[in-house]
């Protein structure tokens, strides 16, 4: 969406958060496509308080882990696929200011550019009202993930966890299997089907990659493994 006039107010509200300067959140949805004036500089800044933020919060709440295990789940939050969900939780693509060619080319979609956003707006909102005001909008933000945060979840990627369940269990392994990639070289979807015993059905996914589709799809079984085991 290229039409600065827009009333960002709705989407304030959903960040719960309100700027004093109005500007920096434009700034903060502008793309280097769009104009030389634009948000790179707040997604720097951004990323730096991210990780600081995200790094205290660990530190505090895991007092017996060592430094390679707070850095593996500081990176699992921080990372560009987390973030890039987050923007799309937020709509933050309907936002997005963009010159007519990235938008042609589905960059509006795109995980990276996504992930920068949020970096951006994070950056943003520090210099609007400083370091403890931007650290409470991180923790609003990422409260449902660091509610659900885990040891054993964060520190194994879900195809590694799927194919231990299987092995406890004696079961054949997954079976992944590309049923359809669609879109150009440089923004491509790919589709992939997982079949499991421990799943009735054939799991699909589709995502930017196929190692994340494949992610996703194995993340679909385990999140039915453990309502089972839950019941």
């Amino acid at each position: 969406m290229n039409n600065i006039a827009i009333n960002y107010q709705r989407l304030q509200q959903k960040l719960a958060y309100q700027f004093t300067d109005e500007s920096l959140l434009v700034l903060a949805l502008t793309h280097r496509s769009y104009s030389k004036l634009n948000n790179e500089r707040l997604e720097f800044l951004g990323d730096s308080v991210l990780s600081t933020t995200i790094a205290e919060y660990i530190f505090n709440h895991y007092p017996e882990e060592n430094e390679g295990i707070l850095s593996r789940l500081r990176a699992s939050l921080v990372k560009g696929e987390t973030l890039a969900d987050i923007a799309r939780e937020y709509s933050l693509s309907d936002y997005l200011i963009m010159g007519e060619g990235e938008l042609k080319s589905g960059g509006f979609r795109r995980d990276s550019i996504l992930a920068d956003v949020v970096e951006a707006i994070i950056g943003a909102i520090f210099v609007d009202s400083g370091m403890q005001e931007s650290q409470l909008f991180i923790l609003r933000l990422f409260k449902s993930r660091l509610d659900n945060l885990s040891i054993d979840k964060h520190l194994k990627d879900p195809k590694t966890r799927l194919q231990e369940i299987l092995q406890s269990k004696r079961l054949p392994l997954p079976q992944y299997i590309v049923v359809d990639i669609e879109g150009e070289s440089h923004d491509q979807k790919f589709t992939v089907s997982c079949k499991t015993q421990l799943y009735p059905d054939k799991v699909v996914a589709t995502a930017s990659t196929r190692r994340q589709a494949e992610k996703m799809a194995a993340t679909k079984i385990l999140e039915f493994v453990e309502k089972e085991n839950a019941c």
